[in-house]
């Protein structure tokens, strides 16, 4: 019997109240210049469309458990040093991670690990040496959030890439960008979004939890969730979501 495994993070925010913005004015007739500058964001807002992303409601979806997994590294300082010796084995390390959005009250929240309680990730992790990115990060979220497995193919839908993130050297941080100085990074993380079905079946190791954290408590949030997750917000901006409600809802 498949028994409901999440925990839904709601944090209430306060919006500030925001004063009037001054208005730059200068005299003479602009009403050419304004008839300009209409038709050009008119052409703008055609050819630089958002792409539309349809969310289903949280409740649409079944949580389940399966076996533990543990974790390959009790520390991040095992982390990194088993990053360091697969380096100078294999090179630099290639990882994928998936964003799977859904809404709850019309707000998207996104789905993600924790594991011991403590730290939080999205579903996916290193590639083996010339694995493909796309069939890589279908096995990946099969491991850690089909069902035990039936022998199906990997049933995911693989969308955007929303973020690649550097690691220079041996350390924990990590840049959306190769600092100038490096010429051979530790490792290379990209991260795309993941496009949900209306209903899914998602089950998850005994040992971790999954959460489906909004964007409001995302946002700007590096202190607790690091820069990377923290930054989900800005990189979701971009959609225009469509948000899909059951009836009698």
């Amino acid at each position: 019997m498949v028994a409901p495994f999440f925990k839904l993070i709601c944090v209430k925010s306060a919006v500030g109240a925001r004063g009037n913005t001054p208005q730059l004015t200068r005299q003479g007739d602009t009403s050419t210049k304004q008839t300009t500058l209409s038709t050009r964001s008119h052409q703008t807002s055609k050819t630089m469309a958002q792409p539309t992303v349809t969310l289903y409601p949280l409740a649409n979806y079944t949580f389940g458990a399966k076996e533990a997994q543990p974790e390959d590294d009790p520390s991040v300082t095992a982390r990194l040093q088993r990053l360091q010796a697969e380096y100078e084995q294999q090179g630099m390390r290639h990882t994928v991670e998936g964003v799977l959005v859904v809404h709850e009250h019309g707000h998207p929240h996104v789905l993600m690990l924790q594991i011991a309680n403590a730290f939080f990730k999205l579903p996916g992790d290193a590639l083996k040496p010339g694995e493909d990115e796309i069939e890589g990060l279908k096995r990946r979220l099969d491991l850690r959030l089909a069902p035990a497995s039936d022998g199906a193919a990997p049933d995911w839908e693989i969308g955007e890439l929303l973020a690649v993130w550097w690691r220079p050297n041996f350390e924990s941080h990590m840049y959306p960008y190769t600092p100038p100085h490096i010429t051979k990074p530790k490792e290379l993380k990209k991260v795309f979004l993941v496009h949900l079905p209306d209903k899914k079946l998602l089950s998850v190791p005994k040992n971790m939890k999954l959460l489906a954290v909004p964007l409001f408590e995302l946002y700007e949030n590096a202190q607790r969730y690091g820069p990377q997750l923290a930054a989900l917000p800005h990189m979701l901006s971009r959609f225009n979501f469509v948000y899909e409600v059951n009836e009698g809802q």
